[in-house]
């Protein structure tokens, strides 16, 4: 892979190439890409969903939101950071292309901005009940109506996935999605492969997968623009582009620490305890003077916070440069922090906040809440899908159309396109609506 084409500023439906030298140095194609995630209904639906504690009603606990923009404000420095070091390493791409540090701190920022922007509701225990839903609920009936892939993307319903096609789907009037810039595309894509099958090899792309079977051709066309390198003949899969890496670190830092500083905040850790992790990650420096004079839980947090999220971001980026040959090459196989220096303190602030936080009672009670909500959602809607795909709907089915939104559209050629248009409509709804809408299908409220 080659720095030129990973850059690629093409979008859907270009005709033309996009030069970097022609861009406007005042809203560069790559701000443009941060600028439609941020103004789109999907991504402002974060704000009612789920980080880690569902449905929290304390204001300094994290959203889906408010994780997302700070992921991308780290995603840009760690961008910044190492496009200073690639400009140096690789002069052409400024002499010769006219590329900009500040060009892969945009990429970064912007793909790390959408990073979680095909979530469902409830976290990740949305995923899996949606998932379940399909391989050991009543959606299991699909299974002989589908491919052995189409089965699969329903039964391991994937928030990448789902985000991709968030970011691509083409509607009427709105043809190749939010449209952004191909580079962006590549690094926010972390699995580029399909779903099956599934977890062939330890490297770090079989983890998941990254698009459904209806996004397969875009995908395809996206790599092939960008130069990845295929990584089979037998099943669709690529080496990652490489700012992939940056997002993946960027979010990595920031769900490993500031998880665990929300369940500092609420109480699930004790700070005494809680404290002595974060400083064995940022000792030596600590200005010992300005520590001891802050007076309060969220202030000595907040401090440490900060010096360990500014030690992890320089770690990453010296990991990046490190590996960059190899990263190009896809020799590169595990996830930058996995071979960082501080991959001990890390786990241990991880294991914390898995027994702490993930696994508290507020936690589990609400995932469990959510599996019922989703499952009955689901229910519905999956029998209105299939009766829709048969051409036979009921009355209670025609009532439930009527309340999807304009933009879901159902028909009779594939009833694996209608299944995925309502887990769709379904992963759009934040966790407040999710549960309205259930009350509204149970007859509890009108």
């Amino acid at each position: 892979m080659n720095w030129e084409q990973l850059l690629s500023l093409k979008r859907f439906g270009d005709t033309n190439k996009r030069l970097r030298k022609e861009q406007d140095e005042t809203r560069l194609g790559f701000e443009v890409d941060y600028d439609r995630i941020i103004f789109s209904s999907e991504f402002r639906g974060l704000q009612d969903k789920t980080q880690v504690v569902p449905l929290s009603k304390t204001d300094f606990v994290h959203t889906r939101l408010t994780h997302s923009l700070e992921v991308s404000v780290v995603g840009r420095s760690l961008g910044r950071r190492v496009g200073q070091l690639l400009l140096k390493k690789h002069p052409q791409l400024e002499n010769v292309h006219g590329y900009k540090m500040n060009d892969f701190g945009a990429i970064v920022a912007a793909a790390a901005l959408a990073h979680d922007i095909g979530n469902p509701p409830f976290g990740h225990s949305g995923e899996k009940a949606i998932g379940s839903y399909f391989s050991e609920g009543s959606g299991a009936a699909f299974k002989s109506h589908l491919t052995e892939k189409e089965y699969q993307d329903l039964c391991d319903f994937e928030g990448n996935a789902n985000g991709f096609k968030i970011l691509t789907e083409s509607r009427e009037g709105r043809e190749g999605g939010l449209r952004l810039s191909y580079a962006t595309l590549g690094a926010f894509t972390k699995y580029p492969k399909e779903s099956l099958p599934k977890k062939p090899t330890s490297h770090i792309v079989d983890k998941k997968y990254g698009f459904f079977q209806s996004e397969k051709r875009m995908f395809e066309s996206i790599a092939s623009e960008l130069g990845l390198t295929k990584r089979s003949d037998e099943y669709l899969s690529y080496h990652r582009h490489p700012l992939a890496f940056l997002v993946e670190a960027a979010d990595d830092i920031c769900y490993t620490i500031i998880d665990f500083e929300d369940g500092i905040n609420l109480g699930l850790i004790d700070e005494d305890y809680a404290l002595e992790y974060l400083i064995n990650l940022v000792r030596g420096s600590i200005k010992t003077e300005n520590y001891h004079a802050l007076k309060t839980t969220e202030d000595r947090v907040s401090y440490l916070r900060a010096l360990a999220i500014g030690r992890l971001i320089d770690e990453a980026a010296t990991l990046f440069m490190t590996h960059e040959e190899d990263i190009l090459a896809g020799k590169f196989e595990t996830a930058l922090l996995d071979v960082s220096q501080y991959k001990a303190q890390i786990k241990d602030i991880i294991n914390i906040s898995i027994k702490n936080v993930y696994c508290s009672k507020e936690v589990i009670n609400k995932e469990i809440a959510g599996y019922k909500i989703l499952n009955q959602l689901l229910e519905s809607f999956g029998k209105m899908a299939q009766h829709y795909y048969e051409d036979k709907m009921s009355n209670y089915d025609n009532l439930l159309l009527s309340i999807l939104p304009e933009t879901v559209k159902l028909g009779n050629e594939s009833l694996y396109k209608n299944l995925l248009a309502v887990c769709l409509y379904i992963s759009k709804l934040s966790d407040t609506n999710a549960m309205l809408l259930h009350k509204k299908l149970q007859g509890q409220i009108l």
